[in-house]
């Protein structure tokens, strides 16, 4: 399956660049072909910006890089029309949201309104300045970060804005060995320097269009909605998924199964995807944090009591 080369070459090529996450790689690379986008909570120092940049040196897109800060406002953002007066018009200025990898690093320590600026950009794929719309260029990918450590200056995205991110995803700290080989692989230069492009724009849209004709059965779909149904009815839940949380885990899981080589969605991958795409879009009770009960382990817990669809054979 062609699809599945070019999609391997891809994650190979982040793996040049980044030691021990394969998992993350390819998750990112599932919501890419889903046109979706990531939340990326961890740590600094771990990598994050290094992976973006990494996948668009892959397919050869423009990448931006946001630095979200407190003065940060919507105009550094989106762009800003300036007037020119040899011409005497203005003329707009595109700002960073405009490129198709678009790093926006420690969204939250900026405020909600400019949060909001890139949000839009990101549900409607084109940006409004005075007045005239203007259409993103595809492919249109946004990889955010945000340290869950530091609190103090601060906005947490709320629970509406989180849900325009198709997956959350943590990183972690690398093995040890893994590190000793980040050290060796850096003594001299950095990779990401003389990291080529494996596949084009034109190829990784095609590959886009490709993920909507798998195949999702109606019972994969009704085992979708089973799940969601779950986490708004479980006694340590507050606020369960909403139905744009179930078309983001269908869309997930197509990218997936194209990554397996894979025409078709198996119970494998919702399961293994659930957890990423519904863990950041539910608010747990109060009384799970008094009986020290996670977000993951309800959903594992959901996944456990949800019956597995099996289509069975008619037998003539």
């Amino acid at each position: 399956m062609r699809e599945r080369v070019q999609i391997e070459e891809i994650i190979e090529n982040i793996e040049k660049v980044m030691i021990g996450k394969k998992d993350i790689a390819q998750l990112a690379v599932v919501a890419l072909l889903a046109q979706g986008h990531v939340l990326l909570e961890d740590v600094p120092g771990v990598g994050k910006t290094m992976m973006v940049r990494a996948l668009a040196k892959s397919i050869g897109a423009d990448f931006k890089r946001i630095q979200f800060t407190p003065d940060l406002l919507p105009s550094d953002v989106l762009g800003v029309s300036i007037y020119n007066p040899k011409e005497m018009e203005f003329e707009f200025r595109p700002g960073p949201i405009l490129g198709n990898i678009v790093l926006a690093d420690e969204i939250n320590r900026t405020s909600p309104k400019t949060q909001s600026a890139l949000l839009e950009g990101m549900e409607e794929a084109s940006v409004t300045i005075d007045g005239v719309t203007i259409p993103i260029p595809k492919p249109f990918f946004v990889m955010a970060t945000q340290n869950p450590i530091e609190h103090e200056g601060t906005y947490p995205l709320p629970e509406a804005q989180l849900d325009r991110f198709l997956l959350k995803l943590k990183m972690g700290y690398p093995h040890p060995s893994e590190e000793i080989e980040i050290l060796n692989r850096l003594e001299h230069a950095s990779p990401i320097d003389t990291l080529l492009p494996v596949i084009s724009l034109e190829e990784l849209i095609q590959l886009q269009k490709r993920v909507k004709q798998v195949k999702v059965d109606e019972t994969m779909k009704g085992y979708i909605v089973d799940l969601s149904n779950r986490t708004r009815q479980d006694t340590y839940i507050y606020l369960g998924v909403s139905p744009r949380a179930s078309i983001a885990l269908m869309r997930a899981s197509q990218g997936l199964a194209m990554l397996y080589g894979r025409d078709y969605v198996t119970p494998d991958d919702i399961q293994y995807l659930m957890p990423y795409v519904f863990g950041h879009r539910i608010i747990l009770r109060p009384e799970a944090r008094y009986d020290g009960i996670s977000s993951e382990e309800v959903l594992a817990r959901i996944v456990k009591r949800t019956p597995v669809p099996i289509k069975r054979k008619v037998i003539q």
